[in-house]
This record gives C-alpha cells, structure tokens and sequence, in this order.
C-alpha cells in the first residue's frame, strides 16, 4: 500500500499488507501528519469506508476506477439499451462538470425506473431478484460516488489528481516489471527489492 504526493510526485510513505484494509490506510494517514506533512487532499479507487475514513479532506473518486467498476457491471459492449446509454453518459464523466453529470443520470433514471425495478423469481430459493441486477449495481455505484467525482473541480487551487493513473501507471506498473524480472527470488528478497524500489522513487 503506498501514498504518493501528486504535487511532487514522490513516494511519501509505504506498508506491506497481507489484505487492503481501512485500518491500513489510516494507519498510513496518521503516520504521514506525523512525520508533519500538510495533506490538503486525497484521490483514492473507491474502496468501500475509504470516504469515511478520509472525510476531513477534500477526497476524490478515481475516475478510471470508476469506469472499470461500471465497465465490470455492464462489460465493455453493453447489449441493453439501458446500459448503452449508460455508458454514453459515464464517457462524459471527464469531459462535463457536476450539475450536467447529475442532470443526465436523473434523466437516465427517470427513463430506466421501471426496467430496473423488474424482478425474477428464483425457483430454487423461491426469492425474488432483480432481474437487471448488474445494471442496478451499476447505477448505484455512480450513484454513491456521484459526491466525490467532481471535488477536484471545486477545489481547483488544490490541482488535485482526478485520476490514481500516476501511482498505478507511474509507481506500479515498473514495480511489477521488475517484480516479474526477479521472480525466481524468496519471499524476503522481493520485499527487499521493493523496499529499495520506493525508497528511490524520484527521491526528494
């Protein structure tokens, strides 16, 4: 688990975990203020209790995460209608401001109420379900973060990340490059690798 400084772009701070958990990350907040940092905001993927967790802080929904959350509801090429437009709208997700996001997912709402409200009834279990559970999940996902995707527009003095692309793209991606170069390696010497990978991330 690593935080990252989008302003310089260094690595802050690092914890090896078994299980990505709240606690972790508080654990990593608290040790960064008292290591006597300043943070003025927070861009996270939108793991569940991670809002509350960060809620004194101006914190923003990763809009790439957002799109593989909705991408993994309705798949890359939706077949229903429903989800076609959808996706229409979650594509404008960078390119629009709250008021415009907002207006247009109540209208998709408005339009899909009903087909999302339909049940099947499970046979077997003798319950009923929705029968367009994917898409309910869907639209409830936006729904939840629909407060936290547009914060680096509110706060634009912050020049807060909309996205986690420079720890995921940036830090990751050759993290793993030469994880997978070095895979013949113990247990401990991975550790030890990554360690001394972080430690000299464009060091500051």
């Amino acid at each position: 688990m690593v935080l990252k400084d989008s302003i310089t772009k260094e690595v802050l701070i690092w914890k090896h975990i078994q299980n990505e958990t709240i606690k972790d990350y508080k654990y990593l907040l608290t040790e960064l203020i008292t290591l006597d940092y300043t943070i003025n905001s927070i861009t996270i993927d939108g793991k569940r209790g991670l809002y509350r967790a960060f809620e004194s802080y101006p914190v923003q929904m990763c809009h790439f995460h957002q799109k593989r959350i909705i991408q993994r509801y309705i798949t890359k090429h939706p077949k229903l209608q429903a989800s076609k437009d959808l996706q229409k709208i979650l594509l404008r997700l960078t390119f629009t401001n709250e008021t415009i996001f907002t207006k247009k997912l109540d209208a998709w709402y408005k339009m899909y109420k009903d087909f999302l409200a339909e049940k099947t009834l499970n046979e077997t279990t003798g319950k009923e379900n929705y029968t367009h559970a994917k898409l309910v999940s869907a639209y409830r996902s936006l729904r939840t973060n629909l407060p936290y995707l547009f914060t680096y527009k509110k706060y634009k003095h912050l020049s807060m990340q909309n996205t986690t692309n420079s720890l995921d793209g940036g830090v990751f991606s050759p993290m793993k490059k030469l994880h997978k170069i070095h895979n013949g390696f113990s247990k401990s010497l991975k550790l030890k690798m990554v360690d001394d990978y972080l430690v000299n991330y464009k060091k500051k």
